[in-house]
C-alpha cells in the first residue's frame, strides 16, 4: 500500500453526492496537481460519515480535521493552508466541544459522534467501499477465517446466541435462536437471506450501511450460511438504491475473485456465494414471508406463520432472513467475542442500533448508538436539539408503524422492552423529531396513508380497517369530524391489530392509537371546537388582514381565487367563502398585516 503524507477522504454518501461531492474530487485533484502534492496525498472515499446536514464532509489525516459545507470555491484554500503551509482552515472545520470516545481518533473533535458508538458502520467513512483491499486492512474476513478454522458451525451459533443480539430489521427476535432453529432442521439445502428492502419513510439505515461497507454484510452472510449449513445466500434490494446495488455487487464479485466466497473458500470444505435480488419497492416486502415470495417470483404478499421460515422458507426449504445491521454484526461477535459484546447495550437488548434521526432536529444523519441511550440524549446531545428555539412535542420511532412519544418519555431508554412499555416500537431504526409547529392529527393520518396504500390487501383487517381509519382521519383534519370518531378510531386500531395476518397491518394503527393516548386533545379540538392549534389543517385556519395593512395589494395579485378584495393604499379584506387556505397571501405580505389563526 502507498503511504503518502496526507489521506484525505470524501464522504461518498448519498447525501453529500446530491451536495456535489463528486465534483470536490475533481476539483481536489486538479489543486493536488497545481501543487506538487498528487504524489504525496491519497485521496479516497468513503461511505455515509452521518453528519448529513453538513455535507459535503472532507476529512484530512494526519490531524483528523473534518471540514463541513465545502464547495469547489473551498478546494484550493484548503490545499494551501492545510497541505501546503500546515494550517487547518478554521472558518470550514467542525470544532466542537471535545467528547472523546473510542472513534475520536478516526472521527475528529466533533460532538455529534459524542455519545455514538459505531459497530454496525464501524467501517463508513473510514474505507473506500469500492476497495477490498481497504476491508481487509481492518482486518476485515478475519472473523470468516476464525469461523472456519477455529470454531464448528455449533460453536458459532453458540456464539452469536451468547452474545444476545437480536435481529435489527424490527421484531427483535434472538439472531442466535433463529440460526440454532434453522441448523436443526433435516431438510436441504437451507439458505440465508439479508433483507436491505428498506422502505420506511425517511429511513437509510441499511442503504448506508451497504454504500459505507458492503464486505461486512458479505462476510456475515457467509459467516451465517456456515453456521446453518447453507450453501446460497440473497441479498434482497430495492432497485430504487442504484448505488447501495452498485457496491454490493461489486463486493460479492471481489470476494468472490479472491476466494472468500464461491468454492471451498479458504481452502475449506465450505462453499457458499450469494446473488443479488432486486425488489419493486413494496413496503409489505420488508415482512420475511413476502419477502420470499418476491425473492421467488411471485407477487410479495404475506402467508400465515406457523411454519415459520426457519423451517419452511425460500422454495420450501429452512432459511435464515436477518436485515443488514444484524449481518453487520456478526464479524463483530465471532472477532472480538460475545463477552465483549454483552458489555454494551443493555440487559435485554444487547449492543448498539442504527438510526436515521430526521425531522425537527438541528443534526439529521445517520447516529449509532448503545442500546439504553435515552432519547434525549439522541435528541438534544447527538441531534444538537430542536432548531430556531422551538419546543419539542413528540419523538416518533419505529418507522410508520411506530408510535409518538411526548417530552415526557424522553428519559426512555432505547431497548426493545422500553420503548414497547412506553407505547412505541424499535422498529428498524427510523426516529422523527416533531416539533411544537406539527398537528398530531396531521401525522398520524401522514403515516396511516402511507401504511394504507402499502397494503398488500390480502386481508380484510388491513385492507378495509386502515381504508376506514384514513377515511375517518381525513374528516377530522377536514373540520368535518363528529362526535365518537377518536372511539371509532380506537375500536378499529384495537381490531386490526389482533386481526391482520402480517406485522404490517398488525403494527399499522401505531401512530394513530398512540397519538389519540398522548395528544388526545388535539383530536377533540379538531373535533369540537374545530380548531388545529398547530394551524397546519387548512380547512380549520382562517386569514384576517388587520390594521397595519397599507393597501399595497401584493396579497391581492397572489391570491389564486380572487378571494381579496381593496382599493390601493385602504385595507384589504378576504372574502372567507372564497378563501382556500392556501396561505399564499400570509406568505407575501411584508408588515405582517395577515394574521394565521
Amino acid at each position: 500500500m502507498n503511504v503518502t503524507p496526507y489521506r484525505i477522504i470524501l464522504c461518498d454518501g448519498t447525501a453529500c453526492i446530491n451536495s456535489g461531492s463528486r465534483k470536490l474530487a475533481a476539483a481536489l485533484q486538479e489543486q493536488l496537481a497545481q501543487h506538487g502534492l498528487t504524489d504525496k496525498t491519497t485521496v479516497g472515499l468513503s461511505g455515509c460519515l452521518g453528519m448529513c446536514d453538513k455535507g459535503p464532509i472532507l476529512v484530512v489525516n494526519p490531524g483528523y480535521t473534518i471540514y463541513g459545507r465545502v464547495t469547489q470555491d473551498d478546494i484550493p484554500e484548503i490545499v494551501e493552508e492545510h497541505l501546503v503551509h500546515g494550517r487547518p482552515l478554521a472558518r470550514l472545520a467542525i470544532q466542537e466541544d471535545h467528547l472523546y470516545n473510542r472513534f475520536f481518533r478516526v472521527f475528529g473533535d466533533a460532538k455529534f459522534f459524542g455519545k455514538q458508538m459505531r459497530i454496525t458502520l464501524r467501517n463508513c467513512g473510514i474505507i473506500d467501499p469500492e476497495n477490498i483491499d481497504d476491508y481487509l486492512s481492518l482486518r476485515g474476513y478475519e472473523a470468516l477465517a476464525k469461523a472456519l478454522t477455529d470454531m464448528t458451525p455449533e460453536q458459532v451459533i453458540a456464539e452469536v446466541e451468547k452474545a444476545g443480539l437480536r435481529g435489527r430489521g424490527g421484531a427483535g427476535f434472538p439472531t442466535g435462536r433463529k440460526w440454532k432453529l434453522t441448523a436443526a432442521e433435516k431438510a436441504a439445502p437451507k439458505y440465508i437471506i439479508c433483507n436491505a428492502d428498506e422502505g420506511d419513510p425517511g429511513a437509510f439505515m441499511d442503504r448506508s450501511a451497504i454504500e459505507g461497507d458492503p464486505h461486512t454484510v458479505v462476510e456475515g452472510m457467509a459467516i451465517g450460511g456456515y453456521a446453518i449449513g447453507a450453501q446460497q445466500g440473497f441479498v434482497y434490494i430495492r432497485a430504487e438504491y442504484p448505488l447501495a446495488i452498485r457496491r454490493i455487487k461489486r463486493a460479492i464479485e471481489d470476494a468472490r475473485s479472491a476466494g472468500l466466497l464461491g468454492k471451498n473458500i479458504l481452502g475449506s470444505n465450505f462453499s457458499f456465494d450469494i446473488e443479488i435480488r432486486l425488489g419493486a419497492g413494496a413496503f409489505v416486502c420488508g415482512e420475511e414471508t413476502a419477502l420470499i415470495h418476491s425473492v421467488e417470483g411471485m407477487r410479495g404478499m404475506p402467508r400465515p406463520r406457523p411454519p415459520y421460515p426457519a423451517a419452511v422458507g425460500l422454495y420450501g426449504r429452512p432459511t435464515v432472513i436477518n436485515n443488514v445491521e444484524t449481518w453487520a454484526n456478526i464479524p463483530v461477535i465471532i472477532l472480538d467475542g460475545a463477552n465483549w459484546f454483552r458489555t454494551v447495550g443493555t440487559e435485554t437488548s444487547k449492543g448498539t442500533k442504527v438510526f436515521a434521526l430526521a425531522g425537527k432536529v438541528v443534526n439529521t444523519g445517520l447516529i449509532e448508538v448503545p442500546m439504553g441511550t435515552t432519547l434525549r440524549e439522541i435528541i438534544y446531545d447527538v441531534g444538537g436539539g430542536i432548531p430556531f428555539g422551538k419546543k419539542i412535542k413528540a419523538a416518533q420511532t419505529g418507522g410508520p408503524s411506530g408510535g409518538c412519544l411526548p417530552e415526557q418519555y424522553l428519559d426512555t431508554p432505547i431497548d426493545y422492552e422500553s420503548l414497547a412499555r412506553a407505547g412505541s416500537i424499535m422498529g428498524s431504526g427510523g426516529m422523527i423529531v416533531i416539533d411544537e409547529d406539527s398537528c398530531m392529527v396531521d401525522v398520524a393520518r401522514f403515516f396511516l396513508e402511507f401504511t394504507q396504500d402499502e397494503s398488500c390487501g390480502k386481508c380484510t383487517p388491513c385492507r378495509e380497517g386502515t381504508k376506514r381509519m384514513l377515511e375517518i382521519l381525513t374528516r377530522i383534519t377536514a373540520g368535518k369530524g363528529l362526535p365518537g370518531d377518536i372511539e371509532k378510531l380506537e375500536r378499529l386500531g384495537t381490531m386490526i391489530r389482533k386481526a391482520s395476518l402480517c406485522g404490517l397491518g398488525q403494527s399499522a394503527p401505531n401512530p394513530v392509537l398512540s397519538t389519540i393516548k398522548n395528544f388526545r386533545e388535539e383530536y377533540e379540538e379538531h373535533i369540537h371546537d374545530k380548531k388545529c392549534r398547530a394551524k397546519v389543517c387548512k380547512s380549520l385556519i382562517s386569514y384576517e388582514i388587520g390594521e397595519k395593512c397599507i393597501g399595497c395589494g401584493a396579497c391581492r395579485r397572489v391570491c389564486p381565487v380572487s378571494a381579496i378584495s381593496g382599493a390601493a393604499k385602504t385595507r384589504h379584506t378576504i372574502d372567507q367563502d372564497k378563501c382556500v387556505r392556501c396561505g399564499m397571501c400570509f406568505n407575501t405580505c411584508k408588515f405582517e398585516a395577515i394574521a394565521k389563526g
